[in-house]
């Protein structure tokens, strides 16, 4: 059986990306022999981190992946995220095993580090839809980490790198969108490395709503890029008579908008489990989010469609690749307007429920399991 190493850096809060990581290694371990390499940002040895910072390599990393390979010997290694345990010294590695590596791009935020101003991060927009960085609380350094100018400092100098990675390594790069291809494409890097493979879903069982209550649902990062007070505001506009708007998740602006908004027709929960989140997207009337990034693969969009739940998302980046091409729920993005009138065809029975149909007709069919493996060795088999 083919032997596919994968290496992937946790975030220190796990999100949407882990996930989706842990979804993928369950989907290949059905066709591959799989073994994986975790790696967690808890810093032990602060001079030794230090030193990997500097040298944009960690020795221990190294060392460790050197050892999986000899012990393991990989056809294939498939790496993720890298920041900043992993390092990008793993590619220097990585090319000294003579190992030609898949390397999968979850968001746009590697054009965001490559340089140490601001001006150069923006690119003359005042918001940054890579990660939301804007010119309205930076200066003339391009202070990544709102709260830190070391830590900002060193995910440039490690951007730097990386850039130069994508651009001059020989690897295998997969984006989950066209529109994240041409996007890199704008950015130097060859087109020919780069392959459309979007993240696995697991399928959900149809079952039974088990409340009639009336809601949408937003679950995700609490934050200013991803446009909750404008969600807010346009669901008490559309003045949905008995339909409520719950909000799960963390993050900056939770406190804030608990205390402004909580009432009886808008509830936020927090962090929940995977499994509760499911659950309530199961009995809603619709998911909405209201982001003003560029967003790789939606979730919350993608395991809502596989439910048949229709989703109320703005057009931006690729989303729109994981709906019918005819699909009447998405808006203009920043258009609020819009947005207010598409929550209104909620009152739209007969149309929702087409809606959801199709959606999840259709990503059953796209990130279902015989096309993904398809592209996949696909990939693989491309020399």
């Amino acid at each position: 059986m083919t032997k596919i190493l994968i290496i992937h850096n946790k975030y220190r809060e796990e999100g949407g990306e882990d996930l989706s990581v842990q979804n993928e290694i369950n989907f290949l371990k059905k066709y591959f022999e799989i073994e994986l390499i975790y790696f967690d940002n808890y810093i032990q040895k602060y001079f030794q981190q230090l030193i990997s910072f500097i040298l944009n390599k960690n020795s221990n990393s190294q060392k460790l992946l050197n050892e999986k390979i000899n012990s393991f010997k990989p056809d294939y290694v498939y790496v993720h995220n890298t920041w900043f345990k992993a390092s990008s010294g793993i590619f220097d590695t990585l090319r000294k095993n003579g190992i030609v590596p898949l390397l999968k791009l979850h968001n746009f935020r590697q054009s965001c580090t490559t340089s140490f101003l601001s001006k150069k991060h923006l690119d003359g927009q005042e918001t940054c839809k890579a990660c939301g960085y804007s010119n309205q609380n930076t200066g003339y350094v391009n202070k990544y980490f709102s709260n830190s100018y070391l830590k900002s400092f060193f995910v440039v100098y490690y951007g730097k790198k990386y850039i130069k990675i994508l651009k001059k390594y020989e690897l295998k790069i997969l984006v989950l969108t066209n529109f994240h291809k041409k996007f890199l494409i704008n950015k130097g890097v060859d087109r020919e490395k780069i392959f459309v493979y979007p993240n696995f879903i697991p399928v959900q069982k149809d079952e039974i709503k088990k409340t009639h209550e009336e809601y949408i649902l937003y679950a995700g990062r609490i934050s200013e890029e991803k446009g909750l007070s404008e969600l807010i505001r346009s669901f008490k506009k559309a003045e949905m008579n008995n339909l409520k708007l719950k909000i799960i998740g963390d993050g900056p602006m939770y406190q804030d908008l608990n205390n402004k908004y909580k009432s009886e027709e808008i509830e936020f929960y927090g962090r929940l489990k995977n499994s509760e989140v499911l659950e309530l997207i199961r009995n809603a009337k619709a998911v909405i989010t209201a982001t003003k990034l560029y967003e790789g693969q939606p979730t919350l969009l993608c395991e809502a469609a596989s439910l048949g739940v229709p989703s109320i998302f703005p057009k931006t980046g690729g989303v729109g690749e994981f709906f019918p091409v005819k699909y009447l729920l998405s808006f203009r993005q920043f258009d609020y307007d819009d947005l207010v009138e598409k929550i209104k065809l909620l009152n739209n029975s007969k149309l929702i429920k087409q809606q959801g149909k199709e959606s999840k007709y259709y990503i059953n069919d796209y990130i279902g399991d015989q096309r993904l493996i398809k592209v996949f060795k696909k990939v693989l088999d491309n020399e």
